[in-house]
C-alpha cells in the first residue's frame, strides 16, 4: 500500500493531456504573430516548407537532448549553462549562461518594440509618434515600462498566475480564429503563385537560400523548448514525458506551419513582405476587415506583457542561480526582503535599457532584435547538444548500453543542426554577439577572484582572445557600415 505522502505526491502529479498543455504553453509566444512577414521576406511556399522541415526535425532532436540530459544528469539542475560547464569547463559554461541571459534580455527588448508598434497601429490618433516601436517617444515609454516591471517584481510579484492565464488565452484565441478564418478565405491561385518565391524560377540553390534566410526566426519562435524537460518532475508516469514532448512539439509546429502557409493563400509574397508587424493582423484584416486586425493586435499586447513578466524573471534567474554556486559574482545572489534577486533584476533591466537605446540607430528595430535574440541563444544550445554527444562518446551514464546508439544519433543530429544554425546566422550576428560576450568576462573575473581561483587556463585564455577579436570586428563593422542594424 502507498503511504499518505506517496498518495499525496501521486495526486499532485499531472496527466499526459495536462503535461502536453504545459509543453505547448511554454513554446507558443509572441513570435507566431510575426511569422507571415518574416517568412515572406525570405521565402516562397516551397522554401518555407523546407525551412519548417529542417527546423521541425532539428528542434525535435534538441528537445530530446534536453529531455535525456534531464534524466541522465539530474544533478545538473542549475540551468542550461550547467551542461556546458560540465562538458567543456568553467569559462565555456559561464559564456553559455551569459549568452542565454543576453538572449533573454534581447528578447525582452523585442517585446517592447512590438508593444509600441502595435499600440501605434491600434491607436494612431493617440500614439502617432510610436512609429515602428523604435522612435524616441517609443523608447522613452518602453524604458518607463522596463523599470515599472522592475519595481513591481521587487515588491514580490513572483507568481503571476492571473496574468499568465490572461496572456495564455489572449494568444490562443486569436491564433485559432486566424487559422480558421484565413483557411476559409484561402485562394489556391494565390498560393500557387507564391510557391517558388522570388521571381518564380525554380532551383535547389535558390530554395536552400530561401530556407536558410528563415532559420533565425524559427529559432526565435521555438525559444523555450528546453523547458519541456523541466516538466518531467510533474509527470504522473515517467513515460508521459517523452509523449508530451513529442505531442506538444508537433502541435506547436503544426500551428506555426498553418499560420505561415495559410498566409501565402490570401496575399502575394510581396504584399506579405511589406506588411507591418504583427503581420498576422494585416493578413487577417485582408480576409475579414479591420476588426480582424484589432483582434490580433489586442491579443499581441496582452500576450507579450505576460511573456515579458515571465522572461524578466527568467533573465534574473539565469544570473541568480549561477551566483548561488559562485559561477557568477556573489552580489548577483543578493535578495531583498521580498525574496526578489534585486541585483540580477537590475542587471537584466540595465541591458534591456541599453538595447532600447541602441534601437534608436536601427533601420529595422524589431527584425534586428529578433535575430540577435536567436543568435545569442545558438551557442548555449550548441554546447548542450555537444555535451549530450560527448556523453554518448565517452559512455558516461550509459553502462547498460541499450539507449546508447539512439541517443548518439539524436545528439549528433541536434549538434549538426545547431552548427547549421550558427552558419545560417551569418558572421554579422556572431560578431554582434561577441560585442555582448566580451565584457561579460569581467563578471567571470570577479567570480574567479572571489573564489581565489586562477582566472583563465591556457585554452580559456585563447577563447577569451577570440571573443575579444570578434567584438573588435563587430564594432569595426558597425562603424564602417559593413554590419547593418
Amino acid at each position: 500500500m502507498m503511504s499518505t505522502t506517496e498518495a499525496q505526491d501521486t495526486a499532485n502529479k499531472v496527466s499526459l493531456p495536462t503535461l502536453t498543455a504545459m509543453v505547448i504553453g511554454s513554446m507558443i509566444g509572441s513570435g507566431v504573430f510575426l511569422l507571415p512577414r518574416r517568412f515572406a521576406i525570405e521565402a516562397g511556399v516551397a522554401g518555407a516548407l523546407i525551412a519548417w522541415t529542417i527546423a521541425g526535425a532539428g528542434m525535435l532532436m534538441l528537445a530530446f537532448v534536453f529531455q535525456r540530459l534531464a534524466t541522465r544528469k539530474p544533478d545538473l539542475d542549475a540551468g542550461i549553462f550547467a551542461y556546458a560547464k560540465a562538458g567543456f569547463g568553467d569559462y565555456v559554461g559561464f559564456n553559455s549562461a551569459f549568452g542565454f541571459w543576453a538572449s533573454a534580455c534581447a528578447g525582452n527588448t523585442s517585446y517592447w518594440v512590438l508593444i509600441m508598434a502595435t499600440l501605434g497601429s491600434l491607436f494612431p490618433a493617440l500614439f502617432p509618434a510610436l512609429g515602428d516601436g523604435s522612435t524616441v517617444i517609443a523608447v522613452v515609454i518602453s524604458s518607463i515600462g522596463v523599470w515599472l516591471f522592475f519595481y513591481l517584481i521587487l515588491r514580490g510579484v513572483k507568481e503571476a498566475a492571473v496574468i499568465n492565464r490572461i496572456a495564455t488565452w489572449a494568444k490562443i484565441v486569436p491564433i485559432i480564429m486566424f487559422i480558421l478564418l484565413v483557411g476559409i478565405g484561402f485562394k489556391a491561385d494565390v498560393f500557387t503563385g507564391n510557391f517558388w518565391g522570388g521571381d518564380g524560377s525554380y532551383s535547389w540553390a535558390s530554395l536552400f537560400e530561401q530556407a536558410k534566410g528563415t532559420m533565425l526566426i524559427t529559432v526565435f519562435v521555438f525559444l523555450g523548448i528546453e523547458g519541456a524537460s523541466v516538466y518531467s518532475r510533474f509527470a504522473r508516469k515517467r513515460s508521459d514525458v517523452g509523449r508530451a514532448t513529442v505531442i506538444g512539439f508537433l502541435a506547436v509546429l503544426s500551428v506555426f506551419m498553418l499560420v505561415t502557409m495559410s498566409s501565402y493563400g490570401v496575399m502575394s509574397q510581396s504584399e506579405l513582405a511589406e506588411t507591418s508587424q504583427p503581420s498576422m493582423a494585416s493578413v487577417l484584416e485582408s480576409v475579414v476587415g479591420p476588426w480582424g486586425s484589432v483582434l490580433i493586435r489586442l491579443g499581441v499586447i496582452l500576450s507579450v506583457l505576460g511573456a515579458y513578466l515571465a522572461w524578466t524573471l527568467m533573465a534574473a534567474e539565469i544570473l541568480y542561480i549561477p551566483a548561488k554556486s559562485d559561477d557568477m559574482p556573489r552580489f548577483l545572489a543578493r535578495e531583498n526582503a521580498n525574496g526578489a534577486p534585486v541585483n540580477a533584476l537590475m542587471m537584466a533591466g540595465g541591458l534591456v535599457q541599453l538595447l532600447l537605446i541602441l534601437l534608436l540607430f536601427s533601420d529595422n528595430a524589431l527584425d534586428f532584435m529578433l535575430d540577435l535574440t536567436a543568435a545569442l541563444a545558438l551557442i548555449p544550445y550548441l554546447l548542450a547538444a555537444g555535451y549530450a554527444l560527448k556523453l554518448t562518446i565517452t559512455r558516461e551514464t550509459y553502462e547498460d548500453r541499450r539507449a546508447l546508439v539512439p541517443d548518439m544519433i539524436i545528439a549528433a543530429i541536434a549538434t549538426f543542426y545547431t552548427l547549421f544554425l550558427v552558419y545560417a546566422a551569418g558572421w554579422d550576428h556572431l560578431l554582434l554577439s561577441c560585442i555582448l560576450y566580451a565584457p561579460g568576462a569581467l563578471l567571470y573575473w570577479m567570480a574567479r577572484r572571489q573564489r581565489g581561483l586562477r582566472v583563465f587556463r591556457p585554452a580559456e585564455l585563447l577563447l577569451f582572445l577570440v571573443i575579444v577579436a570578434g567584438a573588435i570586428g563587430g564594432v569595426y563593422g558597425l562603424v564602417s557600415g559593413s554590419i547593418q542594424i
